[in-house]
């Protein structure tokens, strides 16, 4: 799976819970889930779950506290994709 099929995987994934519209306009590497997106905690727990579950994959709490960005969540999930 390449890069662009993660982001846009990821890009479904956050949409139902993004309080800031415009953040999904300019989805990319750099797009921070807490400030872009204003995604709050609580949704960010929900978005972890349901990467695990897209990608059958599971995060552990060190993985889940560096996941700030969407190129984070990328980096993340290839590396648990490649370990499979």
């Amino acid at each position: 799976m390449n890069k662009d099929e993660i982001i846009n995987r990821l890009r479904n994934i956050v949409k139902p819970y993004v309080q800031r519209e415009e953040g999904l306009n300019d989805f990319n590497e750099e797009t921070d889930f807490l400030n872009d997106l204003q995604i709050n905690s609580a949704n960010l727990v929900d978005v972890v779950l349901d990467v695990e579950d897209e990608f059958d994959i599971e995060i552990d709490n060190d993985s889940m506290e560096g996941m700030l960005t969407v190129g984070d969540a990328k980096d993340i999930i290839q590396k648990k994709l490649s370990l499979n």
